[in-house]
């Protein structure tokens, strides 16, 4: 069976969206490098997977990144 991909991530699957740990990814939201999740319900806070998948191939720059 074809793995589920996400809508709404988690803090721990948003972290592995990205490759990070849970607490490196918490900095990095907290240090405003990385967007806050948003809270869908009391207590239940969720990323945008896409968003995450933009930010990490460098999509979500505006104007880009020359190398």
């Amino acid at each position: 069976m074809p793995r589920l991909v996400p809508i709404l991530a988690g803090e721990e699957t948003a972290a592995e969206l990205l490759d990070m740990k849970p607490a490196e990814f918490r900095a990095l939201v907290q240090a405003g490098h990385l967007p806050r999740g948003r809270e869908i319900a009391p207590g239940l806070v969720r990323w945008d997977a896409e968003a995450l998948r933009q930010i990490g191939r460098g999509d979500a720059i505006e104007g880009g990144i020359e190398w």
